[in-house]
């Protein structure tokens, strides 16, 4: 029998915090986040990190474990979420995989190898340099020369996955996009079921401006003031997520702060728009329409327990 394993995910600012507390509560499961910012100590205000008291008791992992100068990636997400996975199934419980880094989920779900991948250190070098001198855009012009499926769903500001996409197709030729979409179709080690949450995108795109205000509201400014005191630069992996590299470049009077915050924004709807764009290409999804819902939890609850059940999960 393979093991039981639950999916929720969606875009950004859709609700996915509320629903999974609700349904760790209703399957005895725990939640493991697959948020590439939440992992990270000090970044609280800006990675909608969900608060303690909002976890009403339900064990959350993968939140608040490395420093911000610690490198995260699809590779040590797999190697901590795998481990929480068994201490959850130790427990007795399902592991309820909460977030919305798509590629972290694919990883995990799939079990897809990445430590067959070649690697060209020099030509890394090489375009790493491209984008200090020239500007992400430009490597990111150049991904999309030879790999048009990738351009779409890597942001150009994810440096580390344009560089990696390149070197990709210098070394084999082949375009990453098409490999990782053999890899998606290995099937599962897991008996799985995978929620998408979504909303109409007025709806979904007044809870981003909504949210950013609220992040304002709530100190994101010195919260970045904060994380520079502790040492932290730009070009951290930690430093290059939504709302943290923006306030920083208003920190250092490259905008002013309604830019920022404008930017924020927009650059937010866009990277829900990008997260849709790869949900909708991965298989066996099943999607909540939050209106289909009456937008109430206690429903969309009620829906997902009955496929669970028709799943023999719970």
């Amino acid at each position: 029998m393979k093991k039981p394993l639950i999916i929720l995910t969606g875009p950004t600012a859709v609700g996915k915090t509320e629903l999974s507390i609700g349904l760790a509560k209703l399957v005895n499961g725990a939640v493991i986040s697959a948020d590439s910012m939440q992992v990270y100590r000090h970044m609280d205000i800006g990675s909608a990190k969900i608060k303690p008291k909002e976890m009403q008791g339900i064990p959350h992992y993968l939140v608040d474990i490395l420093e911000p100068e610690e490198e995260f990636h699809v590779v040590r997400f797999q190697e901590y979420a795998k481990a929480a996975m068994e201490k959850i199934y130790e427990q007795g419980q399902i592991p309820i995989v909460a977030g919305g880094t798509g590629f972290y989920i694919q990883a995990l779900l799939y079990g897809i190898d990445f430590t067959e991948q070649p690697e060209d250190k020099a030509y890394r070098k090489e375009l790493e340099q491209i984008a200090e001198s020239m500007g992400p855009g430009k490597l990111h012009e150049m991904l999309a020369q030879v790999d048009e499926k990738s351009a779409e769903t890597i942001h150009e500001n994810n440096i580390k996955r344009v560089i990696r996409a390149l070197e990709f197709h210098h070394l084999t030729g082949r375009k990453i996009s098409e490999h990782n979409e053999r890899e998606r179709m290995r099937s599962s080690p897991y008996q799985s079921a995978y929620f998408v949450l979504n909303d109409d995108r007025s709806c979904l795109y007044e809870r981003i401006e909504r949210r950013v205000e609220q992040m304002m509201e709530e100190g994101l400014v010195e919260e970045v003031k904060q994380l520079r005191e502790l040492g932290c630069r730009r070009e951290m992996v930690s430093m290059q997520g939504l709302g943290y590299k923006e306030i920083l470049d208003y920190l250092e009077g490259d905008c002013t702060l309604e830019e920022a915050v404008y930017r924020i924004k927009r650059d937010t709807r866009h990277f829900a728009k990008r997260q849709l764009t790869w949900f909708r290409r991965e298989r066996e999804v099943i999607w909540i329409h939050k209106p289909e819902f009456d937008y109430n939890n206690d429903r969309m609850l009620q829906y997902m327990q009955k496929i669970l059940k028709e799943k023999q999960m719970i």
